[in-house]
């Protein structure tokens, strides 16, 4: 049986921007997306956060806490996630772009002016009206 998996999307705010860098994958391969991953079997989200972020950028954050969810629907491949954000205030570290062949860059944006094309959870979440600036 066919069953949606957990993403975890993190939105880390700094200086009244959000970190984004360009897909390099067969998933949303070329568009921006947060930094996130799959979660962990038996892993709490916030554990999720922090190790992605480790394993992606190398910084570390604070103040996690949930912001949205959104049920995405991927035509090809044909894929069905449920997105867990979670957002967080940057609290150090320099951001680096540890995993090449998973992220081609990584940039501050403002929310008003995130890159276009967007990873498809981010379109969806951004549908909902969700401002991680206005919370």
């Amino acid at each position: 049986m066919k069953r949606p998996k957990v993403g975890v999307g993190i939105i880390v705010r700094n200086d009244n921007k959000v970190l984004v860098g360009k897909r390099k994958a067969k998933h949303g391969n070329l568009t921006w997306g947060f930094p996130g991953g799959h979660l962990e079997f038996m892993e709490s989200i916030e554990a999720c956060v922090v190790r992605e972020l480790l394993e992606e950028t190398s910084i570390k954050v604070k103040n996690i806490h949930f912001a949205a969810l959104t049920n995405d629907f991927f035509k090809n491949p044909q894929k069905h996630y449920i997105t867990i954000y979670m957002v967080c205030d940057y609290e150090q570290g320099d951001v680096k772009n540890v995993e090449p062949e998973k992220s081609e860059e990584w940039h501050w944006f403002a929310w008003k002016d995130l890159p276009r094309p967007l990873f498809l959870p981010i379109e969806n979440l951004l549908a909902q009206k969700y401002d991680p600036f206005q919370e």
